[in-house]
C-alpha cells in the first residue's frame, strides 16, 4: 500500500471520529467519507469496505460504551442498520458515478444527493418500523416531515466535512486521481 492510499484511508477513518464529538444529530462526516471512498477508490472493494468498516467500528463503540444504558446486551448492529448502512453504501456509489476528482460542483451535487437518498431511505424505514406512524400515506408524510431537521443536519454535515476532507486531501496528496486495484 502506497503513502497516498494510506493518507486517504486515514482521512476516512479520522472522519468517523466526528461521530464521537458533540454534534447536532446527523451532522457528521460519514456521508462525506462515503463519497470520498467512492470518488477515490474507483476500482477497489476498499471504496465500500473502508467507510462501512469505519461506520461499523464506530457503531460498536457508540452502542456498547456511550449508549450501553439503552441496551441489555452487547450490540453488534444498530437497530435499523441495514437501511443506515444501505444509505451510506449508496453514497459510495454516488461518489463513484457522480464525481470526477475534486471538482466542486459534482462533489457538492453528490453531497446533496447523498443526504437526500439517505433521508428518503431511513425515514421510510422509520415509518415502517415505528408504531407512532400510521401505515398509510399520511403516516409516511409524517415520518418525512419529522425527519426534515435530520436531513438538513446531514446535508450541512456532508457538505462542510466534504469540503474539509477533500480540501485536506487536495493539499496533502495533490491533484487526485482514482486509486486503482494495482495501487491499493
Amino acid at each position: 500500500m502506497n503513502n497516498r492510499t494510506l493518507a486517504l484511508i486515514s482521512l476516512i477513518l479520522v472522519a468517523m471520529v466526528t461521530r464521537f464529538i458533540p454534534h447536532a444529530p446527523n451532522f457528521t462526516a460519514v456521508g462525506a467519507a462515503a463519497i470520498m471512498g467512492g470518488t477515490l477508490f474507483r476500482n477497489s472493494f476498499k471504496a465500500f469496505l473502508i467507510p462501512v468498516l469505519a461506520l461499523f467500528i464506530s457503531d460498536l463503540v457508540l452502542n456498547n460504551l456511550v449508549y450501553s444504558a439503552y441496551y441489555d446486551n452487547f450490540v453488534w448492529f444498530t437497530p435499523g442498520f441495514a437501511l443506515i448502512y444501505g444509505g451510506f453504501i449508496l453514497s459510495v456509489l454516488i461518489g463513484r458515478y457522480m464525481t470526477n476528482g475534486f471538482k466542486v460542483l459534482p462533489l457538492a451535487g453528490a453531497g446533496i444527493l447523498s443526504a437526500i437518498v439517505f433521508y428518503l431511505l431511513t425515514n421510510a424505514g422509520s415509518w415502517q418500523a415505528s408504531p407512532i406512524y400510521s401505515k398509510d400515506l399520511n403516516g409516511l408524510i409524517q415520518a418525512y416531515v419529522a425527519g426534515l431537521p435530520f436531513l438538513l443536519n446531514q446535508l450541512a454535515g456532508t457538505l462542510v466535512y466534504g469540503a474539509i476532507l477533500f480540501g485536506t486531501a487536495w493539499f496533502w496528496i495533490g491533484q487526485p486521481k482514482e486509486i486503482t486495484t494495482a495501487e491499493a
